[in-house]
């Protein structure tokens, strides 16, 4: 299952980037939704030695996932993978400079099943394909709007 969108915000790349790339944020955003995070080294060395176990509650049953950074160019791309619970999947964030003070922000989600309670599952989100598709866009719309308060509160 794929999704994709496109943002566009008033800030610059490295600011973009700065904020797709703020992961103790996203931790403690995840840990008031409930979710368990646990994250492995430090990113001291390489922000690619970073990885993250989570264990939440999705449709009634407990999913345990491991996240992990693929591949990191600053302040181009961030690729993160994603196993566990029968399924892999892989958010990739690419940014584009359109001017010094406005990024392109392109979010990519693509989810695999490897398992038949997986495909069942990844089925049903099928069916509510539009729905989904919507949230997703905008989530990443509100994301953007976030990274430009951002921008403004430090300016």
């Amino acid at each position: 299952m794929h999704f994709e969108t496109k943002e566009d915000t008033d800030s610059s790349i490295a600011e973009a980037f700065a904020a797709v790339t703020d992961f103790e944020s996203f931790e403690r955003s995840a840990i008031r939704r409930g979710v368990e995070v646990h994250r492995n080294g430090d990113g001291s060395t390489a922000p690619e030695d970073l990885s993250w176990d989570v264990v939440f509650m999705f449709r009634g049953s407990e999913r345990k996932m491991r996240l992990e950074i693929l591949e990191y160019d600053a302040p181009n791309v961030v690729v993160f993978s994603a196993t566990g619970s029968g399924m892999t999947g892989e958010l990739r964030v690419d940014l584009m400079a359109l001017s010094s003070q406005r990024t392109r922000m392109t979010v990519r989600l693509d989810l695999r099943p490897k398992t038949l309670a997986a495909r069942l599952l990844v089925q049903s989100l099928k069916l509510a394909r539009n729905k989904l598709n919507r949230k997703f866009r905008k989530r990443v719309a509100e994301f953007a709007m976030l990274i430009e308060e951002r921008q403004t509160q430090i300016a």
